[in-house]
């Protein structure tokens, strides 16, 4: 009896990997040993540097925040401990798109977290304000 090879899905299998592998260099784009190696090694490689990458853009990010915030006299330190003090939640992402493109706006990001980090109310402290408790206020329901 001969001897199965599983062919079509061999030959398969072997397309998908130079497929995978179109554009490469040299050899490792028309035979299959080399073509799967480097196709293993750039599926590492895109694996790891997707993660990477959340790094490098978040690293950009505070990069310009703390440009912007110098400008105004304040470090990126101080400008995100005087927003998270005023209660303001906004992303680096956000922060950084203000940063670059609304100067007016990200002036009055930098006033709020400087009153907030020298302690006066922020508007949003104004607004929401303790209701008093005096016991007189309280009816006597109990005849």
């Amino acid at each position: 009896m001969p001897r199965a090879t599983n062919n079509p899905a061999s030959r398969d299998r072997r397309r998908k990997v130079l497929k995978q592998a179109e554009g490469y260099r040299g050899s490792h784009h028309r035979l299959y040993k080399t073509a799967k190696q480097a196709v293993d090694h750039a599926g590492q490689y895109a694996y790891r540097d997707r993660r990477a990458k959340k790094r490098e853009i978040r690293a950009l990010w505070i990069a310009r925040i703390n440009a912007a915030a110098r400008n105004y006299g304040l470090s990126y330190n101080r400008l995100v401990f005087g927003l998270h003090k005023a209660g303001m939640n906004v992303d680096r992402k956000m922060l950084a798109d203000i940063a670059v493109k609304d100067d007016e706006a990200f002036a009055k990001l930098i006033e709020v977290a400087k009153s907030a980090i020298a302690g006066e109310p922020t508007p949003q402290d104004e607004e929401i304000s303790e209701p008093d408790l005096d016991d007189s206020s309280e009816e006597d329901t109990s005849l």
